[in-house]
């Protein structure tokens, strides 16, 4: 436990001796402590005091402790300038459409069953006194851990469809399997009325958190939730040959390549969503591609990457906010089949700096490519060996100091402009020259650069001159 965990767990248990010397009782609820019984506590503490009014806590404890009121309505507060969370226990009730038609009333008085019965999973039903480490589980969560099961609670489960793709994110984050009962109840609910923000928060989740993301995916089908989601439902059944393709059709090679990526993904958050988005659609367009090739006796799917380019973006619209996104996942979705071509033709400089022109991300594109690799399980020495051709290429990318940006153009306009030139239409050519002229490498230095311009704007000066 970490220095700031460990003061903050000291003031959950200072708050928990308040709470029981004015007669109630506190706990430790959701989920740190399901992380916790596995051995991962997190930072983040939510407390449920029990026995004690909303006006009591307010008041007393909010004496020894400043406390922020965030939820009024259903009696939450947070501890200022801290990770810590403290309400009353609750019930909840569905009144009207969406997210937000709920009644909730809190009370002091409720029993734990009474309690826990609102919240989604038994796993995330535990309650732990943080004074004496008592386990409270009514809904037996602590063998599901055991099991590596997640089962919903109760029938109140189906108040909130957005419990779907919390399952979804959970089972990959955990990699856990999911009770039947439960995939049961979920063919029953319906994506209809989630907000595109709520949606896109659990998809981060599975793949920014997921260690498995395959079995979230996997659930989706499983509890048909697929239907939301029309270009991955296509990938199902979409075949292919299995002396490249072992591992069966579009659809299980792509839970094997999110998988793959899941273990290569970068810690910057906003680079790995785009590599592991990338995955995710990277094939997207073989089903309108795949036919079967007689003579060969195989499948094949001719430019499925640029057929992968329109159902990525509709994918990423549905789930996604992010607006710079599908420009950040196009690209390595259209050329992720471009490296291993480069690596068998030995790539030239030229080559290596338009691929990172094109795919803005040759770090990034290059651990798709390896991803997508692994996808087929193939044999170790293949994959060692293409990780190593791999490796190769992104240190020629990296000594080209296009390794993880496009080449940066070095002549820009207002180099055209010191020299006298007026800006105009005239100005795009004389730049694109230059910039063709950067990637074949004639110039690499800024000097070199401006010697090139200049040699250009002589030479247009002297055929100009024989004109006249």
């Amino acid at each position: 436990m970490t220095n700031s965990s460990s003061n903050e767990r000291n003031l959950v248990n200072q708050i928990a001796e308040h709470a029981r010397q004015l007669g109630g009782r506190a706990f430790l609820v959701g989920g740190y402590v399901r992380d916790l019984l596995l051995g991962t506590p997190g930072n983040d503490f939510d407390l449920e005091i029990y026995g004690l009014t909303q006006e009591q806590i307010h008041t007393e404890i909010g004496k020894h402790f400043p406390l922020d009121l965030v939820g009024q309505a259903f009696g939450v507060f947070k501890v200022k300038h801290h990770d810590i969370e403290i309400a009353l226990p609750r019930t909840e009730s569905k009144t009207a459409p969406g997210h937000k038609g709920f009644d909730i009333e809190s009370d002091p008085n409720l029993s734990y069953d009474q309690a826990t019965a609102r919240r989604d999973f038994t796993i995330n039903a535990i309650m732990m006194d943080p004074l004496t480490g008592e386990l409270v589980d009514p809904w037996n969560g602590r063998q599901d851990l055991q099991n590596r099961i997640l089962r919903h609670v109760s029938h109140h489960f189906s108040e909130d469809p957005l419990r779907v793709l919390r399952a979804m994110q959970f089972v990959a984050r955990f990699d856990f399997d999911i009770a039947p009962e439960t995939i049961g109840l979920c063919k029953t609910l319906s994506q209809d009325e989630l907000p595109i923000e709520r949606i896109g928060t659990e998809w981060d989740k599975l793949f920014l958190k997921g260690i498995k993301p395959s079995k979230g995916l996997d659930f989706l089908l499983k509890c048909d939730w697929i239907r939301y989601y029309p270009e991955l439902k296509r990938l199902v059944n979409c075949p292919q040959t299995p002396q490249w393709h072992p591992e069966g059709d579009v659809w299980n090679h792509t839970l094997l390549t999110v998988d793959a990526a899941a273990e290569l993904k970068p810690q910057d958050q906003d680079d790995a969503r785009i590599l592991m988005v990338a995955a995710l659609c990277h094939d997207l367009g073989k089903p309108a591609t795949t036919t079967f090739d007689a003579q060969r006796n195989a499948y094949t799917s001719i430019r499925h990457e640029v057929e992968s380019e329109k159902p990525t973006r509709s994918l990423i619209k549905s789930i996604w906010t992010l607006k710079d996104l599908p420009e950040q996942v196009v690209p390595l979705v259209l050329y992720h089949m471009r490296p291993h071509q480069l690596i068998n033709a030995d790539a030239t400089d030229k080559a290596i700096r338009k691929l990172a022109l094109d795919a803005k991300r040759l770090d990034l594109l290059l651990k798709l490519c390896l991803a997508d690799i692994k996808g087929t399980q193939p044999p170790q020495h293949v994959l060692e060996s293409r990780k190593e051709e791999y490796e190769k290429l992104l240190q020629r990318a990296n000594e080209l100091d296009v390794h993880n940006q496009p080449p940066k153009q070095l002549i820009q306009g207002r180099h055209l402009i010191e020299r006298g030139l007026k800006p105009g239409p005239h100005f795009a050519p004389i730049l694109q020259k230059c910039f063709e002229a950067q990637i074949d490498g004639e110039f690499n230095t800024m000097d070199q650069a401006l010697q090139f311009l200049d040699s250009i704007l002589e030479n247009k000066t002297q055929t100009q001159g024989n004109k006249q």
